[in-house]
C-alpha cells in the first residue's frame, strides 16, 4: 500500500505485524544492530554525527560495534582519546558523549557505570598491555593453582552481564553452581581424579591379562591339533625311515 513490496518476503519471515510495530522502537532496535557494526561502520557512525574530521584517526584501530558496547570499560573517554580530541575541547566531547550514549542504549550504559565504580577498575587506553592467562590442558588437578593466581584480565569480559573486574574471579564452569570453589570442593575433586585414574590402570591391566590368557589357550589348541593330526604321524614315519 505506501509502495515498496520488495520488503514484503522480509516482513513476512521476521514475523512482523501490528503487534510488533506498536511496541518496537528505535532504541529497541539499535543497539543489537550497533554491535555488529565493522570499524569501517562506526566511521561511517562518526561522518554522521558530525565528527567526519575526527573519523579517520580510528582506521585501522579495530574499534567496532560489539567493543563499543559490551566492553564495560569502553566509555566516552576512551572514545575521545582514540580520536584524538584534545581534553580541552569540552564542547566536542560532550557532543561525542551525547551521541554515544544514544547509540549504546541505557544497559549499556548502566553496565559501564558500574564498571567505573569498581575499586580495581582501570581506564581502557589504545596503549594497555594485556597478558590473558595462560590455561593449560589439564583436570581438576590444577583448580587449586588456578584460584590461588592472580593473573591479569581478559580486554573484553567473558561474562556479558559483569564487569571485567568481577567476572574473572568467579571459580566456576558452565552448568556448576555459580559460586568459589572450597578448599574440600578441590581435594574431593582430586581425589575423585586419582580414584578414576586407578580405575583406568586396573581395567587396562586386566584387559592385557585376558588377551594373554586368549593367546596362551589358543598356542594349546594348535599343539593338541598337531599332535593329533594323521599327517603329522605320517610325516614322522617317514622321517624314521
Amino acid at each position: 500500500d505506501i509502495g515498496l513490496p520488495q520488503y514484503k518476503t522480509q516482513f513476512d519471515e521476521g514475523r512482523v505485524d501490528g503487534r510488533m510495530l506498536h511496541y518496537m522502537t528505535v532504541n529497541t532496535i539499535a543497539p543489537s544492530e550497533v554491535q555488529k557494526w565493522t570499524n569501517h561502520r562506526v566511521m561511517e557512525w562518526l561522518r554522521s554525527v558530525d565528527l567526519a574530521e575526527y573519523a579517520p584517526n580510528l582506521r585501522g584501530s579495530g574499534v567496532h560495534g560489539g567493543l563499543m558496547v559490551l566492553e564495560p570499560r569502553f566509555n566516552v573517554e576512551t572514545m575521545a582519546q582514540l580520536l584524538n580530541i584534545p581534553p580541552n575541547k569540552t564542547l566536542l566531547r560532550r557532543h561525542l558523549a551525547t551521541h554515544f550514549n544514544l547509540l549504546i542504549g541505557a544497559e549499556a550504559q548502566h553496565q559501564k557505570r558500574d564498571a567505573m565504580e569498581l575499586p580495581d577498575y582501570v581506564l581502557l587506553t589504545a596503549t594497555a598491555k594485556v597478558k590473558p592467562k595462560k590455561l593449560a590442558f589439564s583436570n581438576f588437578g590444577n583448580l587449586r593453582k588456578k584460584k590461588q593466581e592472580d593473573g591479569e584480565e581478559y580486554v573484553c569480559p567473558m561474562e556479558l552481564g559483569q564487569a571485567s573486574g568481577s567476572a574473572s574471579k568467579k571459580g566456576f564452569k558452565p552448568g556448576l553452581d555459580m559460586r568459589l570453589y572450597e578448599e574440600d570442593d578441590l581435594d574431593r575433586l582430586e581425589q575423585m581424579e586419582d580414584s578414576e585414574g586407578t580405575v583406568r590402570q586396573i581395567g587396562a591391566f586386566s584387559e592385557g591379562i585376558n588377551n594373554l590368557t586368549h593367546m596362551l589357550k589358543e598356542d594349546d589348541m594348535f599343539k593338541d591339533f598337531a599332535a593329533r593330526s594323521p599327517s603329522a604321524s605320517i610325516t614322522d614315519e617317514d622321517s624314521n625311515v
